[in-house]
């Protein structure tokens, strides 16, 4: 028997987990197979959703009040607008005219549409006002008798004109008209929630395919129409998990040379996500376009544990042990720190749930769920399917000759970093470099920093759609509202009116504010048609008696029939956070100033309101899952070694890499947002993993006298190549997804392939560095350890792994 089989446990000292699983192998996989036929029937049944109230935080006072107030905001909510442009001349002509209603009705008839609220020249509530020799005149905009004559095409532009629609629901340059159709959250005659896929085809089907040609052009924008394009792009993500697991099924082959180790471990991660996703089905969860990745993070995680275990499975055949022997003695290494590094997975994830934010949430129980069956399959099914394949000889023999070649020439010159001189410049370098990030990232902004919809790329449909009405349009389609409440008839109060217009001044001189619109506005118009239409009364009146009779003759989109709330609508140029900000801080710094009493003015509705609600409590989550992430993982880091010395040796490589990753998105222009708020905390969750099996690895020789430099080596021989291969191949996998369409998904593969490798590189190079500095070998000693008899270390005995392969392979391997 040969020394590493003398230290083997025996068979009824094994863990109890350890018997369970290898006493009932064939229970183990007829357990797996059911559960997968399961689960995988439920997978068949996943279907992408999306809702408007899982993409915004609930909870946020912004968020509270639009929500108290939301059935008063008429049209102003969850809307889509959908621009009819012409390439003749102008809209004043029949053919177009004739095509933009039979598109109002189409759009009209779909479901999920407010038609009550639905605004286009051709709805009834689109009316004009004048002011003639016998009073108040009025009538729809579009004639109806129009006939799609000269003098009624006319008779059209001027009560365009008259009805202060330039600008707003027609273009400046009179090429293109606009739709604004407001939806319901629950379609009542499907009498299911709003599908926003289904919605977003049936834009494309019934409006834009249909209707789209040589002549007219359509230009559709708002939440359902965006949440479309995004599920659009991310069922793409298929091809990308496509593409991914070829590449590390091929990387995982090229390392280990043996198809039948390959297929176990590619096996496993696949049963993982498919008992991970159908679980999700089974509780009621769908995958929402910002979720869809979590699969894919899971089979890479499931990849990446499996990558040690096999790794530890060929050093036992190295050592002679038969295949089921083996694969025990590597259960027993991997078991304690692969839980270890799965249960701080799961916690990372788990922490995100604090963000209340549906999506995130959404991302924080998938993970975490996945994170449970992955250590389910990695350390039950995987070990059992090995203990069935085992390694083929000619992998094993492979294995062992590239070991031997790289210890001498590349894991030599990496364990220096062990050695003082080198120590010391690694850590120096490491200092330098953490300097200038921290930095850098002090300019790191919450929020996003682009026009249209940061989601998308900049050249997707959806952004030229959005850049082509933030031209030709006054009111964009980043709307903020400002939320007045008042007593009961109070809404048209003189002094009420006198505020909101003088907030509205401040806004209109606030940069990136293209116009504002309120009651303020349509009382003074009001004043000024009483006045035969002079513009020197287009002015308050001061009048009670006035002003309240102004309240009724109000139209219900400034206010209520209480007159006790009125809207305040704020135009932008963007929704970029530093746009939002402005404006959030104009309309703070004047709730300061004013004093009147029973009169509240409230932030904030419309979707740039609620995208300032959004980037607050990603601001405020940023900081907290961060620092809660950190210290959940210290804190697993010293209950499981024991040592707050190991805590700071496997945290800080963490934190550098965070800091790094903050400053890399400093200088592509990617803000913290909801897509990418998420991948600090997996990065850290699936990072510390390397640490985690180097100083697991590293401490057992510690723990046998040995010293840093030569414990490192003996690390490198086994842990460190496998850590090394993993982050190569976890980062190859990830970066499919800078090819995304859907640019967040680009950003998040882009940041974690970063992670990924640094935290890989911060495990090799900085975890041993600070090592050297803060341990010393054991006192105690081992039996591997050969003394003098004046008691001077001499080399380590040889051991089993340094014998020839031919005398140590004892066993026949199938």
């Amino acid at each position: 028997m040969n020394q590493n089989q003398s230290l083997t446990p025996p068979e009824n000292k094994a863990p109890l987990v350890e018997r369970m699983v290898f006493g009932n192998r064939p229970l183990v996989l007829l357990i797996f197979t059911l559960l997968t036929v399961y689960f995988g029937y439920h997978v068949m049944q996943l279907r992408p959703v999306a809702s408007f109230e899982r993409m915004i935080p609930v909870y946020h006072e912004y968020v509270q009040a639009y929500l108290k107030h939301s059935d008063k905001l008429k049209g102003l909510s969850n809307t889509v607008r959908i621009v009819v442009e012409t390439t003749d001349d102008d809209i004043f002509n029949k053919e177009y005219i004739e095509t933009l209603r039979k598109i109002h009705d189409a759009t009209f008839f779909m479901h999920g549409v407010d038609r009550q609220n639905m605004l286009s020249l051709w709805a009834s509530a689109v009316r004009y006002k004048e002011v003639t020799e016998e009073g108040f005149a009025g009538d729809t905009v579009m004639p109806s008798d129009f006939d799609g004559t000269a003098e009624s095409l006319q008779q059209l532009r001027k009560n365009i004109e008259t009805a202060g629609l330039v600008g707003s629901m027609v273009a400046n340059d009179f090429k293109s008209t606009t739709l604004v159709v407001p939806l319901i959250e629950y379609d009542t005659e499907a009498k299911k929630p709003l599908d926003y896929h289904e919605f977003s085809q049936e834009l494309e089907e019934q409006i834009r395919d249909k209707f789209q040609n040589d002549h007219i052009k359509i230009h559709i924008t708002g939440f359902a129409k965006l949440v479309g394009d995004l599920i659009d792009g991310a069922t793409r993500v298929g091809l990308f998990f496509l593409i991914a697991f070829t590449i590390l099924l091929g990387l995982l082959w090229v390392n280990s040379r043996c198809w039948r180790s390959t297929l176990s471990r590619a096996v496993s991660s696949i049963i993982a996500v498919i008992l991970q996703m159908g679980i999700l089905h089974a509780l009621g969860f769908g995958l929402n376009p910002y979720s869809m990745l979590v699969p894919f993070l899971m089979f890479a995680l499931g990849v990446s544990h499996g990558i040690q275990m096999f790794n530890t499975v060929v050093h036992k055949l190295m050592a002679g042990h038969d295949k089921v022997t083996a694969v025990r003695q590597a259960y027993r290494e991997v078991y304690l720190p692969g839980l270890s590094a799965l249960f701080t997975d799961g916690v990372g994830f788990a922490l995100l749930f604090i963000i209340a934010i549906g999506v995130i949430q959404d991302i924080a129980v998938g993970a975490t769920i996945g994170v449970a069956v992955v250590a389910l399959c990695d350390l039950c099914l995987l070990p059992v399917l090995m203990s069935y394949t085992g390694v083929s000889r000619k992998a094993v023999k492979k294995l062992e000759r590239i070991e031997k070649e790289e210890t001498s020439a590349l894991w030599s010159r990496v364990a220096l970093v062990t050695k003082r001189p080198y120590a010391s410049a690694v850590l120096a370098a490491t200092a330098i470099l953490f300097a200038g990030a921290s930095y850098v990232r002090m300019d790191l902004k919450i929020g996003d920093l682009d026009p249209g919809a940061p989601e998308l790329r900049s050249d997707s449909r959806y952004n030229t759609d959005n850049a082509y009405i933030i031209e030709h349009y006054s009111t964009s389609s980043d709307l903020f509202v400002v939320m007045v409440e008042s007593a009961n008839d109070k809404c048209t109060d003189y002094r009420t009116l006198v505020e909101i217009d003088r907030l509205q001044w401040r806004l209109k001189n606030t940069p990136g504010v293209q116009s504002t619109q309120s009651i303020a506005d349509f009382t003074k118009n009001f004043h000024a048609g009483m006045s035969e239409g002079a513009l020197k009364w287009k002015a308050l009146s001061r009048s009670d008696q006035f002003l309240g009779y102004t309240a009724t003759r109000a139209q219900p989109e400034w206010t209520t029939i209480e007159c006790n709330f009125s809207p305040i609508k704020v135009y932008l140029t963007d929704h970029k956070a530093e746009t939002l900000e402005r404006v959030v801080e104009v309309v703070n710094t004047f709730n300061q100033s004013v004093e009147l009493e029973g009169v509240k003015f409230l932030l904030a509705a419309g979707n740039a309101g609620i995208e300032a609600a959004t980037n607050h409590e990603v601001e405020r989550a940023h900081l907290l899952t961060t620092w809660v992430v950190y210290i959940t993982v210290i804190f697993v880091c010293i209950a499981t070694f024991r040592s707050i010395r190991a805590a700071i040796c496997i945290v800080v490589p963490l934190y550098i890499t965070s800091v790094l990753c903050e400053a890399l998105m400093t200088k592509m222009g990617i803000g913290i947002k909801v897509a990418t708020l998420p991948v600090i905390a997996v990065g850290v969750g699936i990072g510390i993993d390397y640490g985690i099996y180097i100083y697991s690895k590293m401490k057992e020789w510690l723990d046998r006298g040995y010293d840093v430099h030569r414990a490192y080596i003996e690390t490198l021989k086994t842990t460190g190549r496998a850590v090394a291969f993993t982050g190569v191949t976890l980062g190859v996998g990830v970066a499919t997804w800078t090819f995304s369409p859907i640019k967040f998904q680009a950003d998040m593969g882009l940041l974690l392939t970063f992670m990924f490798v640094w935290n890989m590189v911060g495990a090799l190079l900085v975890l041993p560095a600070l090592a050297f500095f803060l341990f010393k070998p054991s006192a105690r000693k081992s039996p591997q350890i050969k003394r003098a008899s004046n008691g001077a270390q001499l080399e380590p005995m040889a051991t089993g792994a340094e014998m020839p392969l031919k005398e140590r392979l004892t066993e026949p391997m199938t």
